[in-house]
């Protein structure tokens, strides 16, 4: 069972709509108690990073426990985000610090069009093999829409360029995290959700 996390600020029904594509089992628990036995966690995420703030407490603590225990956890937009130690969107609230790095606001540049906030399809450069982006090839397209983004570090298993490189996808034993949206990628991002789940059996 999947437990997709409803904080307020996740695109919560384009990836209800891709997880039962998916045939997926999956529940939106109203308390941090229901992660005991669930076998992957999902947070998902638009929007400001400040809306994370709203699992600080009882979630972070239980996701936190959840992920040392072994379940795999998969963050999506800002719920990639929050893997991270923070964000400069919003200083004062913590990520959950499972990935080294603070999450930085991408630049633009008006010469070549390349507009804040970030909206479309880029392609993915693939340095390594993954667990969670098996099947795809460097040059895959994923959607994206976003302002900020984390930095490529030795946890980034794919990679794009917005003026400059950033961190599109990251996996670091049982925590992947996308920037992107696969629910909104058409056949990479299911492609992507499907390994996460084979991941979670």
């Amino acid at each position: 069972m999947i437990a997709l996390i409803d904080y307020g600020a996740g695109n919560l029904t384009s990836v209800r709509k891709a997880l039962t594509a998916l045939d997926a089992e999956y529940m939106t628990p109203s308390s941090p108690d229901e992660l005991h036995g669930v076998t992957g966690v999902i947070v998902p995420g638009v929007g400001h990073f400040a809306a994370t703030a709203a699992l600080e407490g009882g979630w972070r603590d239980a996701i936190h426990a959840s992920t040392e225990r072994g379940t795999p956890l998969l963050g999506i937009c800002v719920g990639m985000q929050w893997l991270f130690e923070g964000s400069e969107e919003a200083p004062e609230v913590r990520g959950l610090g499972a990935l080294q790095g603070r999450v930085r606001r991408l630049k633009g540049d008006a010469a070549r069009r390349m507009k804040i906030p970030h909206v479309g399809w880029n392609a993915l450069d693939l340095p390594r093999p993954s667990t969670l982006l098996a099947g795809l090839e460097s040059g895959a397209y994923v959607y994206f829409t976003h302002s900020y983004a984390a930095p490529v570090t030795d946890d980034c298993i794919g990679a794009t360029t917005h003026v400059e490189p950033f961190a599109a996808a990251v996996e670091r034993k049982n925590v992947f995290g996308v920037q992107f949206h696969p629910e909104k990628s058409s056949d990479a991002g299911l492609q992507i959700l499907r390994n996460f789940l084979g991941i979670a059996r």
